[in-house]
């Protein structure tokens, strides 16, 4: 069994911290594989074993790799893990996490049980995104969403929009959020989408600023295919895959479907979706409840 240890925090305290947490790994004999920037950021012995691509996590028979941050840096982990599946741990080291399922003070009691697979694997779903014309799209999945939105330019920006080749609206206003269930509770909530329980099979359609008022969030199948085509009176729009920026030009229309992979979440076995977006949100924060 071998674990990696990825993580994007470069101060002193976390460097404690994931020691104290390599030390109860190798307690219990259990070969080690550091990130490679952040072995190099946080100045960890040279005698670790390191990683920086899906190869090397294949190559080195990766089983678990611990995510040491927020929803974010397991974000950024899925673009290594990739179509291996690796089940990734998130511990939250930071605020508002929905994917980070395991408090930074309480990962040391659950490391063992861990280790004997006394847990629930959530299986989430992705985003794939191609384009009519050549792109730098380096890693073309999303575990949250993909958002098209204008660049340099105060205007609207309109998007046509199609949902298996069947016309669905032109959208006016400042972009577009496609997100999986996963995402609902990253951007297109805070644009007004729907909460979707991770297990529906779903994209949420949600307009950024829309111009008309009466255009509304919208649920898909995750089985169709949507074509986005943009018109600007500038030369390019931004294309965000999760926190991954691209410029695409106009006429470059984009095609998106459901990932041909998902990214296994390892969550305790009394996880609750429900008591956690309840906790997150602060739902029921009231005296009358």
């Amino acid at each position: 069994m071998v674990a990696a240890i990825y993580s994007q925090k470069k101060d002193f305290d976390s460097f404690l911290y994931l020691n104290k947490f390599i030390s109860e790994l190798e307690l219990r004999h259990i070969p080690i594989v550091l990130h490679a920037d952040m072995a190099k950021n946080m100045k960890f012995s040279s005698s670790y074993d390191t990683f920086r691509t899906k190869e090397d996590l294949k190559a080195k028979g990766v089983d678990y790799v611990f995510s040491f941050g927020g929803d974010g840096t397991i974000l950024s982990a899925m673009s290594f893990i990739q179509e291996l599946e690796i089940p990734i741990v998130g511990i939250n080291m930071g605020r508002l996490g929905f994917l980070a399922n395991f408090k930074k003070e309480e990962i040391f009691k659950e490391i063992d049980v861990i280790l004997k697979g006394d847990y629930t694997i959530s299986k989430r779903s992705t985003i794939k995104v191609t384009t009519s014309k050549p792109n730098s799209i380096d890693f073309p999945y999303a575990l949250n969403d993909v958002t098209l939105s204008r660049q340099e330019t105060t205007s609207m920006i309109t998007i046509d929009s199609f949902i298996n080749d069947d016309f669905l609206n032109v959208f006016w206003g400042d972009g577009l959020i496609i997100s999986t269930p996963t995402g609902s509770t990253a951007y297109s909530l805070s644009c007004g989408g729907p909460i979707i329980s991770p297990t529906n099979d779903n994209f949420v359609i949600t307009p950024i600023a829309p111009h008309n008022l009466n255009v509304r969030p919208l649920i898909v199948n995750d089985d169709a295919r949507i074509t986005l085509n943009v018109e600007s009176r500038s030369t390019q729009f931004t294309l965000s895959l999760d926190s991954r920026l691209y410029y695409m030009d106009i006429g470059n229309e984009i095609y998106l479907e459901k990932g041909d992979f998902c990214l296994n979440l390892i969550i305790p076995n009394n996880f609750s979706f429900y008591e956690t977006i309840r906790q997150k949100l602060l739902w029921g924060i009231d005296k009358r409840n």
